[in-house]
């Protein structure tokens, strides 16, 4: 039996070896050597030496934690009443659905709905106002980005808040707790797994957003994830942007460490 077990895991090694560790490996060893393949740190120094670099990976945090923290603030509302609500399977079909149209598509149907002859601005001009540059902003990426990831927040909230027994809730409120307390003391632990799982799907691949800094946000947001593409696409310094690529893992795996701590379980007065 023993052996049989082995023998399926085969191909999942196989795929891990030849999909994960080797390319790992392989970015590890361009970014420890230089562009005659000899070892240097170099590369990391230049990194944390040069304020652009810096600056990229804080513009990187910071659009990654707006996102985040727009998703969280509208999915986990949206969550919580859709478990309230009839039908639950066709809503969440609505919800998912947007997932199965492929991202560069969908960025190029937001680049038609805010450019300046986009269907924004022509509705706009029925009140006299416009054209608006909307397009090639902050706010576009970060609204673009919102709507794209929205559903991978949803989706573990409600999971999570769908197994809460709601005789919990109610025995909060006999208890004379108000609605905040409820909520803070009763459901937000209890649906903090759902919130955790939520955010490392949405700040960990945001931090590595490159196709729509480019397309919606045109060259005002620079992230880590832009930085990549331009040093592996146009300046074909393989080197530096694969030393990018492995601080970029690094922060990846720090922010799920941290999201991943279970939480302490407090005695809290009601």
């Amino acid at each position: 039996m023993k052996n049989k077990k082995m023998f399926f895991m085969i191909p999942y090694l196989l795929w891990i070896i030849l999909f994960v560790i080797l390319p790992i490996l392989l970015i590890l060893w361009y970014s420890f050597t230089d562009s005659n393949n000899a070892f240097t740190l170099r590369n990391y120094v230049e990194f944390f030496k040069n304020g652009t670099f810096l600056k990229m990976m804080l513009n990187s945090f910071w659009y990654a934690f707006l996102i985040t923290l727009l998703t969280l603030v509208i999915s986990y509302p949206a969550a919580y009443f859709l478990i309230k609500m009839k039908n639950q399977q066709l809503w969440l079909l609505l919800i998912i659905l947007p997932t199965w149209i492929n991202l560069l598509l969908k960025a190029y149907a937001f680049i038609g709905i805010l450019g300046n002859d986009g269907l924004v601005n022509k509705f706009l001009h029925l009140f006299g106002i416009g054209p608006v540059n909307i397009l090639f902003t902050d706010f576009a990426f970060i609204f673009v980005a919102t709507y794209i990831e929205i559903p991978f927040m949803i989706l573990p909230i409600f999971n999570v808040i769908k197994e809460i027994n709601p005789a919990v809730i109610h025995a909060s409120e006999d208890l004379g707790a108000s609605k905040w307390q409820t909520f803070r003391y009763v459901l937000w632990p209890l649906s903090r797994p759902g919130v955790e799982s939520g955010v490392q799907a949405i700040f960990i691949p945001s931090l590595s957003l490159f196709m729509l800094t480019r397309l919606i946000g045109g060259n005002r947001v620079i992230t880590l994830g832009t930085a990549i593409e331009e040093y592996f696409m146009t300046t074909m310094n393989w080197n530096m942007g694969a030393t990018i690529g492995v601080i970029l893992i690094a922060l990846m795996v720090v922010v799920m460490l941290i999201t991943s701590k279970k939480a302490r379980r407090k005695k809290v007065d009601l």
